[in-house]
């Protein structure tokens, strides 16, 4: 399993005919986090005219979005249709708009909140989350050498490297490789490394 989010909150803006458009994108689990999230763009940019928002969750599969007062489809539809094609989940996009007195048309509406929207999906940093499970065991060093040289062919993430009177180890791999990565060590050592897992697990592979 695996899905893409966001690392941190980012934002961008642009102007379009005068409006200024600000992109604001926050990492969310829950819908409680999203309300929060938008209620407080919304009170940090109170001259605004509108604050249109969308938000995707894997929590129940929930998905959401509003105009916010822009006529309907405009805003919140086009909001979500960048962030469903970025194959984002757990993110909450807010595009606030301080009108700047020229009408944009319904078309321009659309094409205005899509780009305040991949403005601020391109601001944050992406992180690709796969189920995973960490890995800790120590080796001599007689036996590191071919310990180091496998890693790289299971995608490990490397937490913890420490030379002592032995090499003590500590590695994130995703959950489809954890019986290969065991099977292996177990193999390359036969069956001198002892493993212990620490399983169901999330970590950022991208």
């Amino acid at each position: 399993m695996s899905y893409k989010t966001i690392y941190q909150e980012a934002q961008d803006s642009f102007i379009e005919k005068k409006s200024e458009f600000i992109g604001h994108i926050a990492p969310v689990k829950t819908a409680d986090e999203a309300v929060a999230f938008i209620e407080r763009i919304r009170s940090e940019n109170r001259k605004a005219r509108h604050n249109v928002y969308a938000y995707i969750l894997r929590d129940k599969n929930t998905t959401r979005y509003s105009d916010d007062g822009e006529p309907q489809g405009t805003g919140g539809v086009p909001v979500l249709d960048v962030l469903q094609k970025a194959g984002l989940t757990d993110v909450c996009v807010v595009v606030t708009r301080y009108f700047g007195g020229v009408l944009l048309g319904a078309n321009g509406l659309v094409r205005a909140y899509s780009q305040g929207c991949k403005i601020a999906v391109n601001a944050a940093r992406i992180m690709e989350m796969h189920e995973c499970s960490r890995f800790e065991f120590s080796c001599d060093y007689n036996l590191y050498g071919k310990v180091s040289y496998i890693l790289p062919d299971f995608e490990v993430i490397k937490e913890k490297e420490d030379f002592a009177d032995v090499v003590n180890i500590a590695v994130m791999v995703k959950s489809e490789l954890c019986k290969a990565f065991r099977e292996k060590l177990t193999d390359i050592s036969n069956g001198q490394i002892e493993l212990s897992e620490e399983t169901n697990l999330e970590a950022d592979f991208a």
